[in-house]
């Protein structure tokens, strides 16, 4: 059998709605005929041709029941063919191209009339069920009586309830007009008729365009930022809208069916975390996006938790790409919604699609970054609950854009009391990870870089911290140099933005161009520079970012305090000169003590230097930690502890990525022995020169450079000393 075009499907979609009131009786059962044949009709043409002589009579070809059989089923695959699948299946089934061609027009014509019947008795029963509705107000309003004297009822007793009844016809009618509006738009027919797609039609809606897909394994730029992917990605064609709602709704029933399923389908793994059985996905999702293109692994993880947070806030924040960056900035460097195809009814995000590019990562340059084309749809579901899916387009499009490509993923929210949610978060990702470094391959295979674990865990923290940013009875003694609320919240915006300039900024993104300084070990620092101009957030000038990353056999836990002590600074702080740190204020923004925001200075032993102030977060989860610092303005940060704006203090943060160096890791090349190791990322970004056309030096590389690899070498001796006793 032939292989059709699967993107000739949207084909199938081609329709309009007809009036219900106009249309319905002229579509019965006789209007077209279901022919087994095909009709050529014979006539002169040109000069030929005799005004008066009739034309000669129709040929009638009837097709064997073989023939039928096989265009049918042809037909279910793929109802537009082309020039060439004509010929093919005519050359087959013993008929001349130009009989295939009327008889799929007939098929398309009879299709297009049932669904049109179908759809216009839909039409017509629910307006019956509306008039009906109607007249059983009617008949309720003028039997209304006084419920005191049992008389009828005053015309101003029952104003009231016909304008109420009135204004709610008024928005349901605009809620169907407005779904109405948008399945026009984008399919070609009613949303409604969505429920009543065939189970065929559901099963292969995540199949479209796959078979380039096996072809592409080599892979788009390279690792240090050659070519910037997610800008050279466009959004939707019009042709391709009706198959990305297609793809979402399949999406979204494969991600309810895999949140809530258990074994076989989730089996228990290491670190009491669930393995998908891949035999038994395969077997429930035989279609899925088409199958696992060569050179990509699969990798599949779930993960469940009771977050601080309520299920409207938590859609708000999945739905809107800023916030959602901003939550999920450890692990999204960049994000941008490229088209709303709808924005939900209701007033809410149920039945909201867009189509987004992400760029996912791990804090760390020696990591390759994960680019994403995908649609995320939010659906409310009848029994209360909020889901919010994604699933890769790049089929749509014939070859994948990136290294990876991501299945239906996303996450189930519950609402708890008291302001509670439960979230079950699934990560299902098929990825080539081999230009990955060695010392985070068992971090990044074992599911825990990227995996549900680490969405979870970062969700959790950072809604412990919008809990605390929101938090109004705060101890005295908490609050120190702050004054007010107004100056803590402006102090946590301020650190905010500290930790996503450097999230942003650390890892292996395509908008980076990292160089590397004498490539000799797994601990070579990166360097890149950038001008900053006319940004209130930035000091204007050459700034010159410098990262590295290297595994330490010390258990992260141990790592993040010692790193994160103020009294333990100035054994790995240059800068600080040796002076003595004092804490000038503390936040504590989530239930673990190392989860907080502190303003330290720094008291010089030299009296000749002013003293300095460092604005710091700590942070820390099950999957990672960050200590992540910046030296502030004194004036300027006197003005936010007063609760100025924050947006004009500029930063330039530098600190530290902690990951675990993932399950049996052994920097030997032995796997079945657990080190419980850390990865560390140390990265500073340092002004090397405040006028933004000057050029680099030489100087100033080797100065960032030594800088780096002296405070490494100050934190192995340091933390390796410490673990040793």
């Amino acid at each position: 059998m032939f292989q059709p075009n699967m993107f000739e499907s949207r084909h199938m979609f081609d329709m309009t709605v007809k009036s219900p009131e106009n249309d319905l009786e002229k579509l019965k059962d006789d209007d077209f005929e279901t022919k087994s044949g095909t009709e050529v009709t014979e006539a002169p043409s040109g000069d030929d041709q005799d005004p008066n002589q009739r034309p000669k009579k129709k040929r009638y070809h009837r097709h064997t029941q073989h023939q039928i059989q096989e265009m049918e089923a042809f037909f279910k695959e793929c109802p537009h063919p082309d020039d060439k699948q004509r010929k093919e299946l005519s050359r087959e089934l013993g008929l001349e191209p130009l009989q295939v061609k009327f008889w799929f027009q007939n098929k398309r014509t009879q299709m297009k009339a049932q669904h049109e019947r179908t759809e216009n008795a839909i039409l017509k029963a629910e307006n019956e069920k509306l008039r009906s509705e109607n007249n059983r107000y009617k008949e309720a309003l003028s039997n209304a009586s006084c419920p005191n004297c049992g008389g009828p009822a005053a015309l101003g007793e029952m104003s009231f309830d016909e304008q109420h009844l009135r204004i709610e016809n008024v928005r349901l009618r605009e809620e169907i007009d407005r779904l109405s509006g948008i399945a026009a738009k984008y399919m070609g027919k009613p949303l409604s008729s969505l429920s009543h797609l065939s189970p065929h039609l559901r099963s292969r809606s995540l199949d479209l365009g796959v078979s380039n897909l096996g072809a592409q394994s080599g892979y788009v730029g390279e690792m240090y930022g050659a070519i910037d992917i997610l800008r050279s990605i466009t959004g939707p064609t019009e042709a391709e809208k009706p198959m990305i709602v297609e793809l979402a709704v399949a999406a979204m029933e494969e991600l309810m069916r895999m949140a809530q399923a258990g074994e076989p389908l989730w089996v228990p793994g290491e670190n009491s975390t669930e393995v998908l059985n891949e035999e038994e996905y395969l077997r429930a999702f035989p279609r899925g996006i088409g199958p696992r293109p060569l050179g990509l692994r699969s990798e599949a993880s779930r993960e469940s938790a009771v977050v601080i947070m309520n299920h409207i806030n938590l859609v708000e924040i999945l739905m809107d790409v800023n916030q959602w960056s901003t939550v999920f900035c450890g692990i999204v460097s960049r994000a941008m919604t490229l088209e709303i195809l709808s924005t939900g009814v209701a007033g809410n995000y149920n039945g909201a699609l867009q189509v987004m590019t992400a760029e996912f990562q791990v804090p760390s340059p020696l990591v390759p970054t994960r680019e994403n084309y995908f649609v995320r749809y939010c659906k409310q579901h009848v029994d209360g609950t909020w889901a919010v899916v994604d699933v890769s387009l790049d089929n749509l499009r014939g070859s994948p854009i990136s290294r990876s490509r991501r299945r239906p993923s996303g996450c189930v929210i519950q609402e708890l009391p008291n302001g509670y949610s439960k979230v079950i978060w699934v990560e299902h990702i098929e990825v080539d990870d081999r230009s990955v470094h060695s010392i985070y391959s068992q971090l990044v295979t074992s599911g825990l870089a990227f995996g549900a674990k680490r969405w979870v865990g970062i969700l959790d923290r950072q809604c412990e911290r919008l809990a605390s940013s929101m938090a109004i009875n705060i101890p005295a003694g908490d609050l120190c140099v702050i004054t007010s609320p107004e100056g803590r919240k402006s102090m946590l915006k301020l650190a905010e933005r500290m930790v996503m300039s450097f999230c942003s900024g650390v890892g292996a993104s395509t908008a980076h161009a990292w160089t590397t300084l004498s490539p000799t070990g797994s601990d070579d620092v990166r360097v890149m520079t950038r001008k900053s101009m006319d940004d209130p957030g930035r000091p204007p000038g050459i700034v010159l970012s410098a990262a590295t990353s290297f595994w330490i056999p010390v258990p992260p836990k141990r790592v993040f305090a010692f790193l994160s002590d103020e009294n333990h600074r100035s054994e790995w702080d240059i800068l600080s000169n040796g002076g003595q740190i004092q804490e000038m204020a503390h936040i504590a923004n989530g239930r673990d003590p190392g989860n907080c925001v502190s303003l330290l200075r720094v008291n010089s032993a030299n009296s000749n230097q002013s003293n300095m102030l460092i604005l710091q977060e700590s942070c820390t989860d099950s999957t990672g930690s960050y200590v992540i610092y910046a030296p502030v303005d004194i004036a300027a940060m006197n003005i936010v502890l007063s609760g100025g704006d924050p947006d004009y203090v500029a930063l330039l943060p530098s600190g530290f990525a902690i990951l675990p160096d993932g399950p049996g890791f052994n920097p030997g090349g032995i796997h079945d022995v657990r080190s419980g190791g850390a990865l560390l990322t140390v990265a500073f970004q340092i002004l090397v020169d405040s006028v933004p056309t000057a050029k680099l030096s030489l100087g100033s590389v080797a100065t960032v450079n030594n800088l780096i690899k002296c405070t490494v070498e100050r934190i192995k001796t340091a933390v390796t000393s410490e673990n040793d006793a």
